[in-house]
């Protein structure tokens, strides 16, 4: 039998990623969350598994280092990659939004000659403001995105969500909702064709899994 190989993201998606491979055989893919190693063979299931960070999934599947991969649609939409998108599943669900101090609300927006916007999603930021007429300048950031305003950075921020605590915790409100996210599967092209009965299997038995719930974690 073939090997799959499948690119997990790091972090919160990572353990419900896992899970759904556990119910396919992969009893041992959890190994990969505590020690040092980034790959993770399942001979006997036909998987091998590498541990990427959630930016790097999309471009893993779109060139062919890995078959499948599981990652957020906020990355996917940001990134562009050409994937096959076929099956959300269910958890890691947040919002990407736009957000700032209570002073500068959106019907404020328009006369400023430029907002300057701070996120770790600068196509998709630039994407919610052009579609508005507004100018933007974006800042790219990769982490501590709710100081920008603070800090004088930036005036506004577009990034991920979910209870919202960090952002009022911050001084940040949350004003426009860009994008909706969950989790979802991505395959690549190629492989989706040469695979098609393996994959086209898989991924009935993950619609299942995800239409019982039983792909949960902490991430939702």
């Amino acid at each position: 039998m073939s090997v799959l190989r499948v690119a997990l993201p790091k972090g919160r998606l990572f353990a419900p990623g896992a899970a759904l491979f556990a119910h396919v055989g992969c009893r041992n893919v959890d190994e990969l969350a505590t020690g040092r190693r980034l790959v993770h063979e399942e001979t006997e299931a036909g998987f091998r598994f590498v541990l990427v960070k959630p930016m790097d999934v999309p471009v893993y599947v779109e060139y062919g280092a890995a078959d499948l991969g599981i990652v957020g649609q906020d990355v996917v939409r940001e990134l562009g990659r050409d994937v096959y998108e076929p099956l959300r599943l269910g958890f890691g669900r947040c919002r990407l939004v736009v957000a700032g101090p209570p002073d500068l609300p959106p019907q404020t927006w328009a006369r400023r000659p430029i907002l300057r916007v701070a996120s770790k999603y600068p196509r998709l930021a630039r994407q919610h403001f052009t579609s508005r007429g507004l100018s933007i300048e974006v800042v790219a950031l990769s982490g501590s995105v709710e100081l920008a305003p603070q800090a004088g950075l930036a005036d506004l921020i577009v990034d991920i969500v979910d209870s919202g605590r960090t952002l009022s915790a911050n001084g940040l409100l949350e004003m426009e909702t860009v994008l909706a996210s969950q989790a979802c599967l991505i395959v690549n092209r190629a492989s989706h064709k040469v695979e098609l009965a393996r994959i086209s299997a898989l991924l009935r038995t993950f619609e299942q899994i995800v239409s019982e719930g039983h792909a949960r974690s902490d991430g939702h």
